[in-house]
């Protein structure tokens, strides 16, 4: 499915949500006809995304509404900030303003939280990577979040890079034979390998197979630092990923360990709406 398609089919999606068999409130007005004017103010400080999905919500309803953007994807807003300006027929303004807010501040938060976890790791070389633990349907929206927020993203499903898990282990029967098994298979796809390691004594296992990358699930900062160590003596083409429990207070610690990545689902599954405020103009 192209990504433009599911993108229209969730916006509609949305708004039939919202609207079921209709907007009893702006019907029973009797707007219709009528034009008006609203405007997105920030009520945070953060940085904006989901703008063209914004738009996108209100021009599903009219082709006749019209946009000033001030605050483009991927730009800092600070409280008190226009965002965007929106005209057009008053009752389509009325009818999609919480489908659209609901993105916009979704997504907004989205990247306000990842750009906090950038600038925490400011000086350090580590990347902050997102996860696949997205809203479904909504991951190509959440992941373009997290770039504009200054983040790094992961691989976007399961279909385009090998990550060897704890339950991938333990239904192959072993972490030798799923990483044997993977790297034959690999021969076929070309796809990069990624495994998970639970301590030390897993990572001198897999460092011989020399995968593209090694994920160091819930280390402890100093097992971190020993990690970092043995591997680029070992393989300096080997890239360490660190993951589990990371938040804003420890994860500069964890960049400080020499890890070349850090993910974090936090970015998506518990990001806080940036609080964003719709008023129509009198």
């Amino acid at each position: 499915m192209q990504k433009n398609s599911l993108d229209s089919r969730l916006i509609r999606l949305a708004l039939k949500e919202d609207i079921g068999k209709g907007d009893i409130t702006t019907g029973a007005l009797g707007l219709k006809g009528q034009n008006g004017r609203a405007a997105v103010f920030a009520k945070s400080d953060g940085v904006i995304s989901g703008v063209d999905q914004f738009k996108a919500v209100f021009r599903t309803l009219s082709s006749k509404v019209s946009f000033s953007t001030y605050i483009k994807n991927g730009g800092k807003v600070f409280s008190g900030d226009r965002v965007i300006r929106v005209a057009g027929p008053l009752d389509s303004l009325l009818t999609g303003e919480r489908a659209a807010m609901n993105i916009l501040s979704h997504l907004s938060g989205v990247a306000t939280l990842t750009a906090k976890f950038v600038e925490k790791i400011k000086g350090f070389p580590a990347k902050i990577l997102d996860t696949r633990k997205t809203l479904p349907g909504m991951r190509a929206w959440e992941k373009a979040a997290v770039k504009h927020g200054g983040g790094t993203n992961h691989r976007h499903g399961l279909y385009d890079m090998y990550l060897i898990k704890e339950n991938h282990i333990a239904g192959a029967g072993g972490i030798l034979k799923a990483l044997g098994t993977i790297r034959k298979h690999s021969l076929k796809t070309g796809a990069k390998i990624e495994i998970e390691v639970r301590n030390i004594t897993e990572l001198r296992i897999v460092l011989p197979f020399r995968p593209d990358y090694i994920l160091l699930d819930n280390f402890s900062s100093r097992h971190l630092k020993k990690a970092v160590e043995i591997t680029k003596a070992e393989s300096r083409k080997t890239v360490l990923e660190a993951s589990g429990n990371i938040n804003l207070k420890n994860v500069a610690g964890v960049a400080a360990s020499g890890v070349d990545r850090i993910s974090i689902g936090a970015l998506t599954h518990s990001a806080p709406a940036l609080d964003l405020s719709f008023r129509i103009s009198d």
